[in-house]
């Protein structure tokens, strides 16, 4: 008995002393407060820092983490002790009849030890194949948090973009509403000196109300920009007026890593190294291996046990020490995991499916960011190389002299401001457009191209 209870409390100190999961889950991050200046590269390594669906996609990692622990780990062993005493009821009598005295038994003391199944879900595989499903599913969802991050990043560079885009809009504006000021002071000298009629003049105080009315408009896209940016960034409060550097955003030079690329290598790499192509890929795996695991179920779990029961130790006990071994197995006649086969196929083919939906996907993505990258990128040297941008602002120049000098109308003035303007909103807005179609066939391949 000494022994059974020293077995015991071994096994219970074992346990307790056994290590928990590795490492950290991930927190909420703390408030954020943002720089008076954000560039792009900063505001990348903010959303890796905090942002909520990367925490989310990091504590899915853990969890699988836990799974894996969970289907490697070796079945417990069962310990089993028992403690009793015999008694005896009615009259006890010797061999002539008389009552005599009832006899005591010693104590009963029974102990018992399975091993849970752990030796033949080894030796069946079981245990093997249940730990290949857990890692597969851990691999796919490490590359879910690669692709939960390959979103929110897009996310971010998108929103910078407009960012970047209100901020311009908003310096051509004032720049905009700034000349059409200067425009009122001189009508309004010519209109003193009965050069023109107030019908002029009325157009020109209109136009110049119309500009400050552009200069509002683009404050209140920019506040909505900075707002859109800052909540993906990880702010939970006030949203500060902040300002966010441009950088090679406000160039039209392709990205070395781009200029030598071609639609078809960008096809490749997206399926490559794109996140949730690899990890349906995986998850393909996975299913695999969960259709050996559901066929090999159908090998029953053999349990293994040995007992020792005493009652006595004398050759007139009731139970002589007594040592026994034991096997244990269900029959499998009624029901061979059929139902749990056919699910395991029915994922099988789900996933494979969903490979080749993302596969599709990725291709779609790529060809459609290509499109619109050449088609941005044209545009833009239209404007730059092709000199519609400084041509507009050259005739917008040469008439507003010709006017100071009466040599033109005030309909050649506004028609030639109007142009100017709407030249240059069109080139902001290709520029937007351009570096957009950029990160969008980052998206598409998952991969940088900067």
């Amino acid at each position: 008995m000494c022994r059974v209870q020293s077995l015991a409390a071994a096994m219970l100190l074992a346990s307790a002393g056994l290590p928990g999961p590795a490492g950290a889950l991930p927190e909420v991050p703390p408030p954020l407060e943002l720089p008076p200046r954000l560039d792009l590269d900063r505001a990348l390594a903010l959303v890796r820092e905090r942002g909520l669906d990367l925490l989310v996609a990091e504590a899915a990692v853990h969890g699988a983490e836990g799974d894996l622990a969970a289907a490697g780990a070796i079945p417990n062993p069962t310990l089993g002790l028992g403690y009793g005493r015999s008694f005896l009821t009615g009259r006890c009598t010797n061999e002539v009849g008389a009552e005599v005295a009832c006899p005591s038994y010693p104590p009963a003391y029974s102990a018992s030890l399975s091993d849970g199944g752990a030796v033949f879900d080894s030796l069946t595989g079981k245990r093997g194949l249940r730990t290949r499903v857990a890692r597969e599913a851990l691999a796919a969802a490490r590359l879910s948090r690669d692709d939960a991050l390959r979103s929110l990043a897009a996310q971010v560079e998108q929103r910078f973009v407009e960012a970047v885009l209100g901020t311009q809009s908003l310096q051509f504006a004032r720049e905009v509403a700034a000349a059409q000021a200067r425009t009122v002071e001189l009508t309004q000298a010519r209109y003193d000196a009965g050069a023109i009629s107030e019908a002029d003049l009325a157009r020109v105080q209109t136009a110049r109300l119309e500009a400050d009315q552009a200069v509002d408009r683009a404050q209140a896209d920019l506040r909505t920009a900075r707002v859109a940016l800052a909540f993906l960034l990880g702010v939970r409060g006030p949203v500060p007026d902040f300002e966010v550097v441009p950088g090679e955003l406000g160039r039209s030079t392709a990205p070395a890593r781009l200029a030598a690329e071609t639609r078809e290598s960008l096809i490749a790499r997206a399926l490559q190294s794109r996140p949730d192509v690899l990890a349906a890929r995986r998850q393909t795996e996975r299913a695999r291996a969960a259709v050996d695991l559901a066929r090999r179920l159908r090998f029953p779990d053999v349990t293994l046990s040995a007992s020792y029961a005493q009652e006595g130790n004398t050759p007139t006990a009731v139970t002589p020490p007594t040592w026994s071994v034991g096997v244990s197995v269900p029959l499998p006649i009624f029901y061979r995991q059929r139902g749990e086969i056919e699910k395991a196929e029915a994922d099988r083919l789900t996933q494979s499916l969903t490979v080749a939906k993302a596969e599709g996907t990725a291709v779609s993505d790529v060809e459609s960011a290509w499109a619109a990258y050449e088609a941005s990128r044209a545009l833009v040297q239209r404007m730059e190389k092709g000199g519609l941008l400084e041509r507009s602002r050259t005739a917008f120049d040469l008439v507003t002299i010709q006017y100071r000098k009466g040599a033109a109308s005030l309909l050649d003035l506004l028609d030639a401001q109007r142009t100017w303007i709407a030249t240059r909103l069109e080139y902001l807005q290709d520029m937007a457009g351009y570096w957009q179609a950029i990160f969008r066939l980052e998206q598409a391949t998952g991969a940088s191209l900067r």
